[in-house]
């Protein structure tokens, strides 16, 4: 207010002091056991006793997997040159050569009855689809909206062919998986199933059902697979399958699935189209032909892991209990 000399007094000083609360001032109730022996030994021995038979689960459930993989990047290719160097330009070569035949026959042996459904991968090792410049070489507006198909930012080099954009671009999208295999017992084809290999989401959310490709491989050098420009992303399943890349260098993919028994000691034939370069980076491929149980397929990581901190826990328990006996027996 104005005093009476006209000059105006300041007004009180406005406080910072933060409002009141339980919260803030840590008066919630709060559970504060108090840590006695028994108390402790109590929790080790459930610990351990939970823990252990989870692990031994796991580990048995892994165990009833059947699975066949066969690395055939090696035996796919000529007789390779005494000189390293000289050899790896021969695979080089041979690969990158459109005009050579690359069909490839491996038998496979069923080790153990496999019940269906029996899922296809293929697997591929020292592939960085986790490099950074790869990953993020696309563009989910495109794959999304056909309007959108001139949003080609982040995709270079494999953004544009003579002004026109590259529909699916970038760099995951170019390096498609192009390997193929067929099999057959007893002379007779055994189907795979290639339908419902992909994500639903991906199907319904990410890849839009109006957006075709354009302009896909159509220049030097190709990636990879080509793509029926007829069928629309969102049922390209192998192209969504490839697209969700992979966190480690060695990685598996769903290629398909066998919808029928396979045998104990069955024979299986495997016509294998071996497409896909790896050899310019020294990878590896492999055939993978496995059965799940209720974890999925064979890992036993998460099975040792549980059984590996329950021991741990009933060794601690065990080892509390003892010492408590003899210093009480003191």
């Amino acid at each position: 207010m104005p005093s009476g000399d006209g000059s105006t007094k300041p007004s009180a000083k406005t406080s910072k002091k933060p409002q009141y609360s339980r919260f803030t001032q840590q008066e919630l109730p709060a559970c504060k056991p108090i840590l006695t022996p028994g108390l402790v030994m109590a929790a080790f021995l459930i610990l351990g006793l939970t823990f252990i038979p989870i692990g031994l689960s796991h580990l048995s459930a892994s165990d009833n997997v059947v699975q066949l993989i066969d690395r055939y990047d090696e035996a796919c290719i000529p007789a390779g040159n005494s000189n390293p160097e000289e050899a790896h330009g021969k695979r080089v070569s041979y690969i990158q050569d459109d005009k050579t035949d690359k069909t490839c026959t491996r038998t496979l042996t069923v080790p153990k009855k496999m019940k269906q459904p029996i899922f296809v991968y293929y697997q591929l090792d020292e592939f960085y689809q986790n490099h950074r410049r790869y990953v993020r070489s696309r563009n989910d507006q495109q794959y999304r909206s056909a309007g959108a198909e001139r949003k080609t930012a982040n995709c270079d080099p494999e953004a544009e062919v003579n002004g026109n954009p590259i529909v699916p671009c970038g760099l995951i999208a170019w390096s498609l998986f192009n390997d193929t295999y067929s099999l057959s017992r007893n002379d007779v084809a055994l189907p795979i199933n290639k339908k419902g290999i992909a994500w639903e989401s991906d199907k319904t959310s990410r890849f839009g059902a109006d957006v075709y490709p354009k302009n896909f491989q159509t220049r030097s050098p190709i990636g990879g697979g080509k793509l029926n420009e007829k069928i629309p992303l969102n049922q390209q399943e192998d192209l969504l399958v490839w697209m969700r890349t992979a966190t480690l260098p060695s990685f598996r993919k769903l290629y398909g699935r066998i919808e029928t028994d396979l045998e104990e000691n069955e024979k299986i034939k495997v016509v294998i189209q071996n497409n896909y370069n790896t050899y310019t980076f020294s990878g590896k491929k492999k055939l993978v032909i496995s059965t799940t149980t209720w974890i999925g397929g064979k890992n036993e990581f998460l099975g040792k892991v549980y059984v590996t901190v329950g021991g741990i826990c009933l060794l601690t328990a065990i080892t509390y209990i003892i010492f408590y006996l003899v210093r009480r027996g003191n």
